[in-house]
């Protein structure tokens, strides 16, 4: 049976109720929560206009790849935004709120925007005769709101993949693919050229690529020759070094004293060589973002570059923050790619905390949950063979329907990890209260795994989003 058909009943909501009631009523009314595929979004989308809209008076970034699209996203609309340009911006998914998804000038938009948007897609769905999956209700919802906007500037993320994602409706002006990684085998493919092939699948005739990655799969060599695409990639096109710390110190003797330590980086491409600030997100995203705004052809000069470089911020992306008397770190890495690319900015980082701690006894310890569909073992592995004093695991099962329970973390761990240090809690809360009681302030508290982990021991800390 086609999975259009495929209707579950579900009391329709109405413009008066209320956000949580749109968004599980979204999540009912098809018959799977991802269903690739854009044959059954379009016919929805051109009647809601969002697609003629998105040609008209906007330029479009669209940002696909494996890991570090939402530091990458939040980048290109920060410098968008700080040139003046009106920018929006689309992510998934969210850490707490869900209006985190759309954003118009970096502020998330209200509840009532959101439901007069779910209201009139669903008016159209049901014109059409469809059903969608919640990712495609709420992304068409995003893209009606930034064309009622009048958003000069579209900053959309793919949720899953490229090709068949409901953000490929929209033909984007430059495309960014960040990097290529095995994760999503189900949808996506278990090899590097498949996946690729997939991600790729955002390219349009003769716009800009920036790739991310110093090694390219040949399938996307083929679709950026068959689609004249100009790629720029890193280590050939557009280059970044970090500097060390610049101290510029006052002539007078008296204030030798009065330092002003400003950490900065270096970015260049055949044309310009840029000494920047540098911003909370990595730097390699950093430069995909900084590449993609220079090879549009929006105007986007040094000052607003040095702007939005030293305001972006991004909660869960390598985001380091004091909470409780302890010091926190939160990453949404949860593949390989992912732990991986924290793990080299970890090191660095626990040196820099050591040293500030002064305290050989200082360890790392871990709240850590992920979704079943995972390589929960591949995870664990990289974390154990990492180079750090990881002293503590504190475990429990994500409160979300595709969540790995407690037994199975503790089956992926059994081989890595000794079973004294091991905690295992009901809820995730619980388990953010208890490795505050069992920690030293001189101690790293890592928490990973998935972006619901880091959601909802946010949640559990009642730490706002900054």
């Amino acid at each position: 049976m086609d999975s259009s058909s495929m209707t579950i009943q579900a009391s329709t909501p109405t413009n008066d109720s209320s956000l949580t009631e749109w968004l599980d009523y979204m999540q009912q009314i098809h018959v799977s929560a991802i269903d690739m595929g854009l044959s059954r979004v379009l016919p929805v989308a051109e009647r809601l206009g969002v697609v003629q809209s998105a040609k008209e008076d906007t330029y479009i970034f669209t940002v696909a790849g494996t890991n570090g699209k939402g530091s990458t996203t939040a980048m290109i609309s920060e410098l968008c935004q700080a040139a003046g340009y009106k920018t929006a911006l689309y992510q998934s998914p969210h850490l707490i709120e869900f209006n985190e998804r759309v954003r118009i000038n970096g502020e998330m938009v209200s509840d009532e925007t959101l439901i007069a948007a779910f209201h009139q897609v669903e008016v159209a769905r049901l014109q059409c005769g469809l059903t969608l999956s919640f990712f495609e209700m709420t992304t068409l919802a995003a893209l009606l709101i930034f064309s009622e906007a009048d958003c000069e500037v579209w900053v959309l993320e793919v949720g899953l993949g490229g090709r068949l994602d409901v953000v490929n409706i929209i033909d984007p002006d430059l495309a960014v693919i960040t990097n290529i990684g095995i994760d999503h085998v189900d949808w996506l493919g278990d090899n590097i050229e498949t996946i690729g092939r997939e991600k790729a699948g955002i390219l349009r005739e003769g716009i800009p690529l920036i790739y991310g990655a110093t090694e390219m799969p040949d399938s996307i060599v083929k679709l950026i020759e068959q689609h004249n695409v100009t790629c720029y990639q890193v280590g050939q096109d557009f280059y970044y070094r970090e500097v060390e710390a610049n101290c510029e110190v006052n002539n007078n003797s008296e204030d030798k004293k009065n330092t002003n330590v400003k950490p900065t980086w270096q970015y260049s491409n055949a044309a310009v060589t840029l000494q920047l600030p540098r911003p909370k997100l990595s730097l390699t995203n950093t430069a995909n973002a900084v590449s993609a705004v220079l090879a549009s052809p929006l105007d986007i000069g040094i000052d607003a570059i040095k702007q939005a470089l030293s305001s972006v911020k991004l909660a869960g992306r390598f985001d380091y923050r004091q909470i409780a008397d302890r010091h926190w770190l939160f990453d949404v890495a949860h593949n390989e790619h992912g732990v991986d690319f924290m793990l080299a900015q970890l090191l660095a980082l626990w040196q820099q905390h050591r040293q500030q701690a002064n305290n050989k006894t200082a360890t790392i310890k871990i709240v850590f949950s992920m979704l079943a569909d995972k390589d929960i073992e591949l995870v664990i592995k990289r974390l154990t063979q990492a180079d750090l004093p990881i002293s503590e695991w504190f475990i429990a099962e994500i409160d979300y329907p595709r969540a790995a329970s407690v037994e199975q973390l503790v089956a992926a761990m059994s081989a890595h990890i000794p079973q004294d240090n091991i905690h295992t809690f009901e809820s995730l809360p619980q388990a953010a209260k208890a490795i505050i009681l069992d920690s030293q302030p001189q101690d790293l508290l890592l928490v990973c795994g998935s972006f619901h982990t880091i959601g909802e021991t946010l949640s559990a800390l009642a730490i706002e989003l900054i």
